[in-house]
């Protein structure tokens, strides 16, 4: 029998997905939840990108194996249940019984390892516990097993990784998209289903309930426990990108949910009655500047550490932030107040002053070739970062080339390798949450392993080196011995620029309740009354 093609598959699950909202809606009184995202959508594979609206959409449509809940411990999702053996190198895995993609196909053994495997070439994490792993097979339809060719201390934790990227769970046919192509066929077995009719890239993304999905029994929690879904349509307006617009919109009641508003919004917002203030990320997120490691002047370490001496974090913080309690400046390149967060290496940064960091531009060899710095218009929990970059550099010594683009085209062009002059860049600055870098398999930033690392592509032997040592030890001391170890090369190499800390709290409509505390955007147990 001829198997469909993976368009013809898309367009069925397209239809399934279509039909489902007809059923929703037919009813007349479906619930609509309206949300503006923080950015825009226009990347649909979460694997293919560490974008956090991307990641988001993934969280939407997809399920995962382990979730990671609001106090940071590894739970089931999709697994039933698993072993391991008495060597530690073989893990079995079993799926619990209801689970089924939308277009009505089972959740099977092959699929999962399909998208591990894609997952594996493209994330962090996923790539080192790869480096691990001997082989994965399917014996029985609900069953997986991971074969190691050693013991490793994180699979759970690889598994259940809550931020980009995520081990997102895809049919076999779509996770066999080669990891370097982004997918086209949106079917998942998630708690929503992506209307891909509806979709149009900067004006409007919408879900509609999968009225098939079986959540667990667990109360949610992070990205374990039960996702419940309680509106019928979630509708992200992603046309709507003025901060002052986004404010009269929730205020009218025109929108649900404002997932990050502008910093400057929250006095008006917190005046409203009918607004509510949410905190439900209160770990936070990390600024960061990134240096690309293959172009000039940054393919110079000396010249990095230059830059990340004049690279002041209180600067940053209050320009971007400006609201004391909501930010804090964190010399580690892991989060502060975290097992790994430390101040190790750091005083290059955290002790230096404009003065040292001019005696260091002059003293690295820097030729005055022009520094490319990417700015996002669209994006207002960063978009002041890279003016206070150009700003600190310039004073240092260093030329700037200062570039304006939407966050969507900063994304697609952080992944080009070109040289600046050619179309190229030099620095882009970014936030991660806390999961993505409180440790050193998670933080894609000190990710040092050349042409297959993260977007600037650091490469660093003794980096990876300790990584290796990280991943293989299990003393929990001996661990905080390594990341401290490893920060302390990096900020010697210069991978990053850490910029600091901070909280960026979603603002709602009174009548919304049950967001869910974790490091993105979720839209389960969300109640609309």
């Amino acid at each position: 029998m001829r198997m469909p093609s993976r368009l013809a598959a898309a367009a069925l699950a397209t239809a399934l997905a279509a039909g489902t909202a007809s059923s929703a809606l037919a009813q007349g009184d479906a619930k609509v939840l309206k949300v503006v995202p923080h950015s825009n959508l226009a990347i649909l594979d979460p694997i293919w990108t560490t974008q956090y609206m991307v990641r988001n959409h993934g969280y939407m449509i997809y399920d995962t194996l382990f979730g990671t809940d609001e106090k940071s411990q590894i739970r089931p999702q999709m697994v039933e249940s698993w072993t391991v053996s008495p060597d530690n190198r073989l893990w079995t895995f079993k799926l619990r019984p209801g689970l089924a993609f939308h277009d009505g196909s089972p959740v099977t053994g092959e699929d999962v390892i399909a998208s591990l495997a894609r997952w594996g070439k493209r994330d962090t994490m996923g790539q080192k516990l790869f480096t691990f792993v001997q082989r994965m097979d399917s014996p029985s339809p609900d069953t997986f097993r991971i074969f190691l060719t050693e013991p490793c201390g994180f699979v759970l934790e690889a598994l259940g990784k809550p931020s980009s990227n995520v081990p997102f769970i895809m049919p076999k046919r779509v996770a066999e998209t080669p990891a370097d192509k982004q997918i086209e066929d949106y079917t998942g077995s998630g708690p929503y289903v992506f209307k891909r009719d509806e979709y149009k890239p900067g004006e409007k993304a919408v879900y509609v309930k999968n009225a098939k999905y079986v959540p667990r029994k667990e109360p949610p929690s992070g990205t374990a426990g039960g996702k419940n879904v309680y509106v019928d349509r979630v509708e992200w307006i992603l046309s709507m990108r003025d901060p002052q617009t986004q404010v009269n919109a929730l205020r009218k009641g025109e929108i649900d949910i404002l997932e990050q508003p502008a910093f400057e919004s929250y006095a008006a917002l917190k005046e409203d009655p009918g607004v509510v203030i949410v905190n439900n990320n209160p770990l936070g997120f990390q600024y960061m500047l990134r240096f690309n490691h293959l172009h000039k002047p940054f393919d110079n370490a000396k010249v990095r550490q230059a830059a990340i001496a004049a690279l002041n974090q209180e600067a940053f913080l209050k320009a971007q932030v400006g609201i004391k309690e909501f930010y804090k400046p964190c010399p580690s390149m892991f989060t502060c107040g975290t097992p790994y967060g430390s101040a190790k290496g750091s005083d290059i940064q955290s002790k230096s002053n404009m003065k040292k960091a001019q005696e260091l531009v002059k003293a690295s060899g820097y030729d005055g070739t022009p520094v490319v710095i990417m700015k996002p218009t669209d994006l207002a929990s960063i978009t002041k970062l890279p003016d206070v970059a150009a700003q600190l550099l310039r004073q240092a010594g260093f030329k700037v080339d200062l570039q304006s683009m939407d966050w969507n085209t900063l994304v697609s062009r952080r992944a080009k390798k070109d040289p600046p002059a050619q179309g190229g860049w030099n620095i882009f600055a970014t936030a991660w949450v806390s999961p993505d870098i409180w440790n050193p398999l998670t933080n894609a930033a000190i990710n040092a392993s050349c042409d297959k690392a993260w977007f600037g592509w650091a490469c660093d032997a003794d980096i990876e080196k300790l990584k290796d040592q990280f991943a293989r030890e299990t003393d929990e001391a001996k661990k905080k011995q390594l990341a401290e170890a490893i920060q302390v090369r990096a900020f010697e190499v210069g991978t990053h620029a850490p910029l600091g800390e901070y909280v960026n709290p979603a603002a709602t409509r009174k009548n919304v309740t049950g967001l869910v505390t974790g490091p993105g955007n979720f839209y389960w147990n969300i109640k609309k009354n």
